[in-house]
């Protein structure tokens, strides 16, 4: 099957080189020549496990090609994915006019029924207005499908290869019979195909990742109470966790959520709920616990060490989460400025993301090649992502390198007996 994705991001990257590898021939359109002119050329501009493989198999054998020119791709597909960004407005709702100003264009150039699936994440209703929208461009017949993308940035391709479930918004059987074939092959194994109104498709994205959210500020909250208690968040978790109501994912405390989705999700899902004259409660306490969780490592740093001018510290980590370089509203950044503004001097590594830092900071802070490195001569190490390669470092390395051997741990990395038994000075989340 002929496909077009339009934007080659996180999502339309994934999409496009997953959907080449079952056998489509795909073409990945973005306006950014630059952008067009690296992956023509084997270079990514994101970094996410497994998809350099991906793109370079599928491009070699001409399954997947990349342009700038939307009407010709357009014009010979049978369906057109589009996956732009929907970046928050001033007011936190989804800013949807990359979504429509791409169905326009895809309306004029259409020869012949075709569907426009939107996997861009988008208000409900955007998909009627992106049927409003093309139907003024093209007498041509087409329809309109929500098909949202749960993509974990980290391990994006593998769950669109091998999802929990397709979700597919259509208000007419010939579109939704079209989108349930295409995902066939990734669900062999049982993962439901649900088929729903395009309203009901919408929401459930933001409603997923709210929850997720919702879940994770929760934790938090329950570690700033074990953190006055005397209690250890670590036990009281694995007591909630365990119950099958509940289950363990994403109960682990640290300092707050960041990344492209779930501030921006979050946000949209409580204007959405405005917009309708109702106040989504909630989400409003769990921005509020995101926001103020993101400076509680530097709290802790203050009230251990006292005033942060002229002190040295390390970082450990600055991408929002692991496997991926994205700092997209990562609690790193938070941290950081905070750490300048106190006046420290601050010195940072990350496996992924320091180019994306030097282009956040500049040279207000030093970036370094290894995790060693920066604790010379530091008076404290703060952990700001949970990168397996800090998991088992080498403590007495870097007991010796460190003029003051203060660790504060963002993440719960080490065990606090363990780590006082080794001389250090350690503080975590919750416990």
């Amino acid at each position: 099957m002929r496909m077009t994705v339009v934007g080659t991001g996180y999502v339309g990257l994934v999409v496009g080189a997953c959907l080449a590898e079952t056998g489509n021939e795909v073409t990945c359109v973005d306006v950014d020549a630059g952008k067009i002119e690296s992956l023509r050329k084997g270079r990514l501009p994101i970094y996410e496990p497994g998809l350099d493989e991906l793109v370079r198999r599928n491009a070699g054998k001409r399954r997947l090609t990349f342009d700038t020119t939307l009407a010709a791709a357009a014009r010979d597909s049978e369906v057109v994915f589009i996956a732009v960004g929907t970046p928050s407005d001033e007011d936190g709702s989804a800013d949807v006019q990359h979504v429509l100003r791409a169905a326009r264009d895809v309306a004029g150039a259409i020869a012949g029924y075709t569907v426009v699936a939107l996997k861009s994440t988008v208000p409900v209703g955007t998909a009627r207005r992106v049927e409003e929208a093309m139907g003024g461009e093209t007498s041509e017949p087409f329809s309109v499908v929500s098909n949202p993308e749960f993509l974990k940035q980290g391990s994006a391709v593998d769950d669109f290869l091998k999802p929990d479930r397709v979700v597919v918004g259509a208000d007419d059987e010939r579109a939704a019979r079209l989108m349930a074939s295409i995902h066939k092959p990734f669900t062999r194994t049982g993962a439901p195909i649900e088929i729903m109104d395009r309203a009901s498709a919408e929401l459930s994205k933001y409603a997923a990742n709210a929850m997720l959210a919702t879940r994770v500020s929760f934790m938090n909250e329950v570690a700033n109470v074990c953190d006055v208690v005397g209690a250890n968040v670590d036990q009281v978790r694995r007591v909630v966790a365990s119950d099958r109501r509940i289950g363990p994912s994403f109960l682990f405390p640290g300092i707050g959520y960041g990344g492209s989705c779930f501030p921006k999700d979050v946000r949209a899902l409580g204007r959405l709920a405005r917009d309708a004259d109702y106040r989504f409660r909630i989400l409003e306490a769990v921005e509020a616990v995101n926001a103020a969780q993101k400076h509680r490592l530097v709290d802790k740093m203050v009230d251990a060490m006292g005033p942060l001018g002229g002190r040295r510290i390390a970082v450990w980590g600055l991408s929002f989460k692991p496997r991926t370089d994205d700092m997209r509203e990562a609690p790193s950044i938070t941290v950081i400025e905070a750490l300048l503004a106190a006046g420290a001097e601050v010195a940072a590594y990350d496996p992924q993301a320091n180019g994306s830092a030097r282009r956040i900071f500049g040279s207000r802070i030093g970036l370094a090649s290894d995790g060693y490195e920066v604790l010379e001569g530091a008076d404290a190490l703060a952990i700001l992502t949970e990168w397996n390669e800090f998991r088992e470092p080498d403590f007495a390395r870097m007991r010796a390198a460190m003029r003051d051997a203060a660790i504060f741990d963002g993440r719960n990395l080490f065990d606090p007996a363990e780590m006082r038994g080794l001389g250090f000075r350690y503080h975590s989340i919750g416990r």
